[in-house]
């Protein structure tokens, strides 16, 4: 077999990192870009009476609700607060323009009976909790609606606004509302959920939650990428897939279940750093062999007795993170119940189903060019591995050092 000398693998490094660099510069620093999740538990404690618990972004909504009344001075009070860091401050910037901030929020989440809308009233003053690192605005809204309502239809319109820098917004609800419990996830293009939809309705809504989280998830995109790279034979990949499925759904549960807490301090920065140990790994084997290797394929090649294991052990723990990363996009914290665990479960189906789909079509394509054009299939595979390595290794500086 043709060999794979060093100096083309310092071409394949060298021409990998461009790439990345380029590619690092048109993307956002964290690679979900900027989004935000607004949480909502609805609950009825009463016939005509609706309580909605929002969560909400501190920052975001300061700049959201100042820029709505632009001449109120929420913008500079609110965000002094924030820099400082100061919790107590921070609830009684939002208590002294209470009403320009809850006359922003009502405007974009409403709650609707099936007999007419429901009035909302703030309950009680505003506090600040800690969400995955990030500083929250709790605010309770009472809504009162018409005692013969028989459902409700709960909308979120909440964010992007003119701050021009959120790219979307998921509103996360979990409700206990009607005789029924479970959640939902909303966003621009699905703003509502009413109690008479479905069960199929509502667990599609998570299906495509998840489906989505991983399509706009370019760093979980570049891991799976970096599995196939390192993959030469169908079952190299299969058991690779499989364990990494195990892992980050056992994570993804106990998370999103409340029963495991890490913070994302942490969990992003070894995302980052176990795309760029996945990617590597095929790179460094070539590197220890040197001209000896025959190709990076196949210095990336699984020898489960040699070298197998050790891959799939790396895999495994990498997924209990990625697991954790993937919670983070739902944030539920709700009490236990089996329709919020079907609705998990539903959503981890939308991930596995899109990351079956790339491995189905990208792991056949470097496989036929590997048996059409050798040499074309060892610089790509090269090229993958390296572009993806270098930018886990970006990724995970930026996290750590917080840019």
């Amino acid at each position: 077999m043709p060999c794979f000398p060093r100096r083309r693998a310092y071409a394949v490094v060298a021409t990998a990192v461009a790439a990345a660099v380029i590619v690092l510069n048109a993307l956002p620093a964290l690679a979900h870009g900027f989004t935000s999740t607004v949480y909502a538990d609805v609950t009825a404690p009463d016939t005509g009476h609706v309580r909605v618990e929002l969560g909400l972004e501190y920052d975001l909504l300061v700049v959201s609700a100042a820029d709505y009344e632009r001449d109120d001075p929420l913008f500079q009070q609110g965000n002094g607060a924030f820099e400082a860091g100061d919790s107590a401050a921070q609830a009684a910037a939002l208590d002294a323009h209470a009403d320009s901030v809850v006359k922003y929020v009502t405007e974009r989440f409403s709650v609707t009976g099936s007999e007419g809308a429901c009035t909302p009233m703030r309950d009680g003053d505003f506090a600040i909790e800690q969400r995955e690192g990030v500083a929250y605005a709790r605010l309770v809204l009472d809504y009162r609606c018409p005692e013969s309502a028989t459902a409700h239809e709960v909308r979120s319109g909440l964010f992007p606004d003119s701050e021009g820098y959120v790219r979307d917004t998921k509103t996360i609800v979990t409700y206990d509302l009607d005789l029924k419990s479970g959640s939902a996830a909303l966003d621009a293009q699905h703003p509502s959920f009413s109690t008479q939809q479905s069960l199929p309705e509502r667990f599609w809504e998570f299906f495509r939650l998840g489906a989505e989280h991983l399509l706009t998830g370019l760093d979980h995109i570049l891991f799976l990428l970096a599995l196939v790279a390192g993959s030469r034979r169908p079952r190299e990949i299969v058991l690779a897939a499989t364990t990494f499925t195990l892992a980050h759904s056992v994570t993804f549960i106990l998370a999103a279940l409340g029963l495991v807490r890490v913070p994302a301090s942490f969990v992003e920065p070894v995302i980052a750093l176990s795309i760029a140990v996945v990617a590597g790994w095929p790179l460094w084997r070539l590197w220890r062999r040197g001209s000896h290797a025959t190709d990076l394929a196949t210095a990336g090649r699984f020898n489960l007795d040699r070298v197998g294991w050790t891959r799939l052990a790396v895999t495994f723990c990498f997924g209990l993170v990625h697991g954790l990363g993937f919670a983070g996009a739902l944030g539920i914290n709700a009490a236990w119940s089996w329709t919020l665990l079907w609705s998990l479960l539903v959503f981890n189906v939308g991930i596995e189903v899109v990351q079956l789909a790339i491995i189905a079509v990208v792991f056949p394509l470097l496989a036929l060019l590997r048996h059409r054009a050798p040499v074309a299939a060892r610089w790509t595979t090269g090229v993958i591995a390296a572009g993806v390595c270098a930018m886990g290794l970006v990724w995970f500086a930026q996290r750590v050092l917080g840019f």
